[in-house]
C-alpha cells in the first residue's frame, strides 16, 4: 500500500491507526505497519509473471533496483522526519516543509493523484482475482475485461461508502489483515515442498525437477513487447509504502529511533519475502503449460532440454498458440502452488481491499492538507471538512471520479507504470529535499538520524529521475513539465506561507556568498549604480518619494526606506520593533523592491547620521541620499530646519550623492490616512475616497505611465555625472520611455554653437541620448526687481538686520538667534544669490533636474540655504535637485 498516510484514519483529532494497532510505539510497531503497506497486490498476482518475463536473474535485479530506490529514499525520509514531527500529508508534508510551497505544492497534487490511481490499481487487482474465480466456475457475465470493470465499479462504490461512513472498525481489523497476509505467504512456501497432483502438474507446477526448472527460468524471456524497465515499472508499486512510518511519527515515543530502524527492517523483510517468492515460483513452475493432463510426452519424442518434457509433459503447442497456464500466462500461480489455495485468495482480498481503502482515504486527506495550506487558491473548495473528524467528503468524491476513470482501463499492467512514474517523482523529491536541506547548512537542520549523506541522497534523486525516463521517457517528461508548471505558478503567486524551508536557507547562503565575493572586488565607474537611502519615514506615508526612488533603483540598485524614531527611548524602540515586519510586508505587497530600516535616536539628524554610516552590507552600501524637500521650512521649528540642513551636510561629509525631490503638493499623506482610520503600521492598500484628491493624485503620480514630454537637465557644472545619470536611468524605464532629455547649460553669447557642439560630443561619448541642448547665456546677469523683491520678502522674517542696531544689541541678538541671516552674510553671498534668482526666472517654464547647490558648513546659515533651495524649485513641476560627491559615475570607455 504505497505512500499511505495511516495517521488520517478516523480523522485528524482521533487516535491514529498506529495507536489502535500498536500501543507500545516501538520499532516493531513501525516495522509491522510498513510491512502491511509494502505487501500488496503485486506480490500475489504479478510477481510470478514478472519473474517469468525477466527470469530469476533479472527478476532479482528488478527487485534489487526497487529496493535500492526505496532504501535510499528511506534513508532520506528518516533524516527528514527525525528533524521534527511529521503531521498529516505524507510525502506532501515532508517535501513542502523541507523545500517550500513551490516544490511541495506541485508534488502534493501529483502524490494525491498517485494515491487516487492506486485505488484503481488495487481494485482492478481484486476484480481480476474475482473474475478468475468466476472463470473457474464458468460464471463470466460479459467478458473478462468488462467483468473487471463491473466488479471494480461495484467495489469502489462500496469502498467509498465505507470511507464516508467511518473507518474505526476497519482500522482495528488491520491486525487481522496482517496476520492473514503472513499466513498466506507462509502457505505459499509450504505449498512448494509438499507433493502435487496431476492437475497442478498439467498447469506447470513441477516441483520434482526444481533444479532443471530453476536453470531453465534463470534467463529472461521477454514477450509481448516487454523489457527490463517495463517489467520494473509494473513491479515497483510493490516496493512502495515506506512512508507509513513517517506518517505516524507524531504517535511515536521515540520517532528518531523507531522510524529509521522500523522502516529499514520492513524493507529488509519484505525484500527477502519478494526474492523468496520469486525464486520459489520460478523454480517449480514452468513458463508455459496447457493445463491438459493428457498432454504427455509421446515415446521417442525429443525433449531438447525442456524441463516439462523430461517430466513427461508436452507443452510444445504453447509455442504456436496461447496457453492459459504457467508463469507467463496465469496470474494466479501463487494460489496454484500454495498448500491451500483459498488462503492465497483471502490474502489477495485482504491486501487489495485494505490497500484500496487506505489509498481512498489517503488521497483526499493529502489533497485536503494541500488545499488547507492554500497553496492553490482555486482548490480551496476541497479544504472543507465535515463532521467531528473533519472528513474531506469533497475530496472523496474527486478521488472516486479519478479511480473510476482508471478502473475502466481494466488492465493492471497499464495502471501500474502510471503509479510508478508518480511515486518515483515523489521519491526523487524526498531525496532531493534531504540533499537540499543538508547543502543549505541551516542550523535548524538537526536530524536525529545520523546515518545519511547528502551526496547519497542526491544520487537517490538522480536515480529516481533516471529510472523514470528509462521506463517511459515521454511520461517522465510530462510529469516534470507538470511539476515545472505548478512550480512556476506557485512561485508567481507567492502564497502567504512560511515553513522555514531549505530553499530559504540556501537563498541566504547564496546571498551571503555573493556579498562576500563582491566585497573583494574594487568599485569601478562602469559598474556604478544609484544605491539609495530614502528618508521616507514609514513607506506608506510618503509613497511618491518611494516611487521616484524605486524608479531608478528597481532591478538595478539598492533601495532602503528609512525611518527615524525620536522621543523616549523605551517607547521608540517598542514602536519601532512592532512595526518593522509590517512595513517590510507593505513594501513586498506593493511590489516595491526595497528594504525597510529604522533607528531610534535623540534627534532626527543623529538617527540619519547612524543610518548613513551603518546601512548596507559590504559593496551593497548606499551611495546616494534621497530626501523630500522640506516644504514647511518657514513655519517649522528652528531645530527642525537645522536638522534638515545638517542631514544634507552629513551626506556630503560621508561622501554620498544627494537628491532633494520636490513636488507641488508635498509627499506626506499621513493626514489622509489618519482621516480614513488607516494607521501607518497597516499593510492594507489606501482607499481614501474623495478626501484631498489633489494630494492623493500627487502621491501616485510616479506610478503612472508618463506621457510624451521632456526631462530638463540643468547641468551647470561637473559633479561627477550623477546629475546626468539619474535622468538617463529614468528614460530607460518603461513608464518614462516617452520622455526625452533636454540639456540646459551655461555659456557665452558669442560661443553658443561651439558650446552646443562640445556638449553634444561629450554626451555622445557618454552614450547619453538627448533631444535638445540649450545654452543659457544670461544665467549670471542681474535678476529683475520682481525676483529680488520676492527673495527679500521670503528671508525677511529670518534676517538679523544687525546694521540697524547698536553693537551691543547686535551682539546679543547674534548670541540669542545664531540661526538668523546676518547682513554681512547676505552681502557676502549676494553674488551667489543672483544666479539663483536668475535661474528662478529662467526655469519657471520648465520641469527640471538641477544641480543642488552646496552651502559651506558654518558659513551659510540654514535659512539662507533653504531660501536658495526654495527659489530653485518653487512653482515647478516635479524637480530633482541632484549633487554628486564629485566621484565619476560616467566614463567614456567600454
Amino acid at each position: 500500500m504505497p505512500g499511505v498516510s495511516r495517521d488520517v484514519w478516523g480523522g485528524l483529532q482521533e487516535p491514529s491507526l498506529h495507536t489502535i494497532m500498536f500501543p507500545n510505539n516501538t520499532t516493531f510497531s513501525v516495522m509491522l505497519i510498513c510491512m502491511l503497506n509494502i505487501w500488496g497486490v503485486m506480490l500475489f498476482i504479478r510477481l510470478s509473471w514478472i519473474v517469468g518475463q525477466a527470469g530469476i536473474g533479472l527478476g532479482i535485479i528488478v527487485i534489487a533496483l526497487s529496493v535500492v530506490v526505496t532504501t535510499l529514499t528511506g534513508i532520506s525520509m528518516s533524516a527528514i522526519c527525525t528533524n521534527g514531527v511529521v503531521r498529516g500529508g505524507g510525502a506532501y508534508y515532508l517535501i513542502s516543509r523541507s523545500l517550500g510551497p513551490e516544490f511541495g505544492g506541485s508534488i502534493g497534487l501529483i502524490f494525491a493523484f498517485a494515491n487516487a490511481v492506486a485505488v484503481a490499481m488495487y481494485v482492478v487487482g481484486f476484480a481480476e482475482t474475482v473474475v478468475e474465480l468466476l472463470k473457474e466456475s464458468d460464471s463470466i457475465m460479459v467478458d473478462e475485461s468488462n467483468d473487471i470493470r463491473i466488479i471494480g465499479t461495484i467495489t469502489v462504490v462500496c469502498l467509498l461508502g465505507i470511507s464516508v461512513a467511518g473507518m474505526e472498525w476497519e482500522a482495528k481489523a488491520q491486525v487481522i489483515l496482517l496476520i492473514v497476509l503472513l499466513i498466506a505467504i507462509a502457505n505459499f512456501f509450504i505449498g512448494t515442498v509438499i507433493p502435487t497432483n496431476n492437475e497442478k502438474k498439467a498447469k506447470g507446477f513441477l516441483i520434482t525437477k526444481a533444479t532443471s526448472i530453476f536453470a531453465e527460468n534463470f534467463g529472461p524471456d521477454f514477450r509481448s513487447g516487454e523489457g527490463f524497465f517495463s517489467v520494473f515499472a509494473i513491479f515497483f508499486p510493490a516496493a512502495t509504502g515506506i512512508l507509513a512510518g513517517a506518517n505516524i511519527s507524531g504517535d511515536l515515543k521515540d520517532p528518531q529511533g523507531a522510524i529509521p530502524k522500523g522502516t529499514m527492517l520492513a524493507i529488509l523483510i519484505t525484500t527477502v519475502a519478494y526474492i523468496g517468492v520469486a525464486v520459489c515460483a520460478a523454480s517449480c513452475v514452468v513458463r508455459d503449460a496447457t493445463g491438459n493432463i493428457n498432454d504427455t510426452v509421446i515415446p521417442g519424442m525429443s525433449c531438447n532440454g525442456s524441463s516439462a518434457c523430461n517430466l513427461g509433459y508436452d507443452f510444445s503447442r504453447c509455442r504456436s498458440q496461447p496457453c492459459d497456464y504457467g508463469l507467463m500466462n496465469n496470474f494466479q500461480v501463487m494460489s496454484m502452488v500454495s498448500g491451500f489455495g483459498p488462503l492465497i485468495t483471502a490474502g489477495i482480498f485482504s491486501a487489495t481491499l485494505s490497500s484500496a481503502l487506505a489509498s481512498l482515504v489517503s488521497a483526499p486527506k493529502v489533497f485536503q492538507a494541500l488545499c488547507k495550506d492554500n497553496v492553490y487558491k482555486g482548490l480551496h473548495f476541497f479544504a472543507k471538512g465535515y463532521g467531528k473528524n473533519n472528513e474531506p467528503i469533497r475530496g472523496y468524491v474527486l478521488t472516486f471520479v479519478i479511480a473510476m476513470a482508471f478502473i475502466l482501463i481494466a488492465q493492471l499492467n497499464t495502471i501500474a507504470p502510471i503509479i510508478s512514474n508518480f511515486f518515483l517523482a515523489s521519491y526523487a523529491l524526498i531525496n532531493f529535499s534531504c540533499f537540499h536541506a543538508s547543502y543549505a547548512k541551516s542550523p535548524g537542520w538537526r536530524p536525529a538520524f545520523r546515518y545519511y549523506n547528502m551526496w547519497i541522497s542526491l544520487f537517490g534523486a538522480l536515480l529516481c529521475c533516471g529510472v523514470m525516463f528509462v521506463i517511459n521517457w515521454w511520461a517522465a517528461l510530462i510529469t516534470y513539465v507538470i511539476e515545472l508548471f505548478l512550480y512556476i505558478y506557485v512561485t508567481y503567486k507567492k502564497p502567504d506561507v512560511n515553513w522555514g524551508s531549505s530553499t530559504q536557507a540556501l537563498c541566504y547562503i547564496k546571498a551571503l556568498d555573493s556579498a562576500l565575493a563582491l566585497a573583494t572586488v574594487e568599485d569601478h565607474v562602469k559598474n556604478f549604480r544609484p544605491q539609495c537611502i530614502a528618508l521616507t519615514g514609514a513607506p506608506m506615508i510618503r509613497p511618491a518619494l518611494l516611487d521616484i526612488t524605486h524608479t531608478f533603483t528597481k532591478n538595478n540598485g539598492l533601495c532602503i526606506c528609512c525611518e527615524v524614531y525620536t522621543g523616549p527611548r523605551k517607547l521608540c524602540v517598542k514602536e519601532m520593533n512592532s512595526g518593522m515586519a509590517k512595513k517590510q510586508a507593505w513594501l513586498t505587497k506593493n511590489k516595491r523592491k526595497a528594504f525597510y530600516a529604522a533607528v531610534a535616536a535623540d534627534s532626527f539628524r543623529d538617527g540619519v547620521k547612524s543610518l548613513l554610516q551603518a546601512s548596507g552590507l559590504g559593496r551593497m552600501k548606499p551611495n546616494t541620499l534621497v530626501i523630500g524637500f522640506k516644504k514647511d521650512w518657514r513655519n517649522a521649528a528652528v531645530t527642525q530646519v537645522e536638522n534638515y540642513v545638517g542631514v544634507i551636510h552629513d551626506a556630503f561629509d560621508f561622501e554620498l550623492g544627494t537628491i532633494i525631490v520636490r513636488i507641488s503638493q508635498g509627499f506626506d499623506i499621513s493626514q489622509v490616512l489618519q482621516v480614513q482610520g488607516i494607521t501607518i503600521n497597516t499593510v492594507q492598500s489606501m482607499h481614501v475616497g474623495e478626501f484631498n484628491q489633489k494630494l492623493l493624485e500627487a502621491s501616485t503620480q510616479f506610478k503612472k505611465k508618463q506621457g510624451k514630454g521632456t526631462i530638463d537637465i540643468w547641468w551647470l557644472f561637473d559633479d561627477g555625472g550623477l546629475t546626468i545619470l539619474i535622468p538617463y536611468i529614468l528614460t530607460i524605464r518603461k513608464k518614462w520611455k516617452n520622455c526625452k532629455l533636454r540639456i540646459f547649460t551655461g555659456g557665452k553669447v558669442n560661443r553658443i554653437e561651439e558650446e552646443k557642439l562640445v556638449m553634444a560630443s561629450l554626451l555622445s561619448k557618454f552614450r547619453i541620448k538627448f533631444a535638445d541642448i540649450n545654452i543659457i547665456c544670461d544665467i549670471n546677469m542681474k535678476p529683475n526687481k520682481e525676483s529680488w523683491k520676492f527673495f527679500e520678502e521670503m528671508i525677511e522674517p529670518y534676517r538679523l538686520r544687525e546694521s540697524c542696531k547698536d553693537i551691543t544689541t547686535a551682539e546679543k541678538l547674534k548670541r540669542e538667534t545664531p540661526w538668523k541671516i546676518t547682513d554681512a552674510e547676505l552681502e557676502a553671498f549676494k553674488e551667489k544669490v543672483k544666479p539663483c534668482l536668475r535661474f528662478y526666472s529662467c526655469t519657471y517654464s520648465y520641469a527640471s533636474d538641477q544641480i543642488l547647490p552646496v552651502a559651506r558648513k558654518g558659513v551659510v546659515s540654514d535659512y539662507l540655504y533653504m531660501a536658495w533651495l526654495e527659489i530653485l524649485s518653487k512653482n515647478l513641476p516635479p524637480v530633482l535637485m541632484v549633487r554628486g560627491n564629485h566621484k565619476n559615475v560616467l566614463t567614456f570607455y567600454s
